[in-house]
């Protein structure tokens, strides 16, 4: 099982940016799809981009293209979340997810770090 801890998160003003961090320790994190989430309050959890190992096929949500950029170091292994011209409705809990090993569902998740946007 891979363990998940985010980092980064915190509070920011419209427009500006966020870097997220998430460290990832336990089985071989360089095999797996890894990818980023957010939850806001009273909405169902949503996936915002995720990257294969190598980072060579990355997806993003239509509504973080071009402000989002998801990245990864599968020697440190750590994955990031650049998150550039926020917005008040970006403010959820962000979370860091790793696929299982047949890349079929996202089986482990970080406990979350919380992006405020303020107008």
């Amino acid at each position: 099982q891979v363990q998940l801890v985010e980092s980064g998160g915190g509070l920011v003003q419209t427009g500006g940016s966020l870097r997220l961090s998430c460290a990832a320790s336990g089985r071989t994190f360089s095999r797996v799809v890894m990818g980023w989430f957010r939850q806001a309050p009273g909405k169902e959890r949503e996936l915002l981009a995720s990257i294969n190992w190598g980072g060579g096929i990355i997806r993003y949500a239509e509504y973080v293209k071009g402000r989002f950029t998801i990245s990864r170091d599968d020697a440190k292994n750590t994955v990031c979340l650049q998150m550039n011209s926020l917005k008040p409705e970006d403010t959820a809990v962000y979370y860091c997810a790793a696929k299982n090993s047949d890349g079929t569902r996202y089986s482990a998740w970080g406990q979350g770090t919380q992006v405020t946007v303020s107008s």
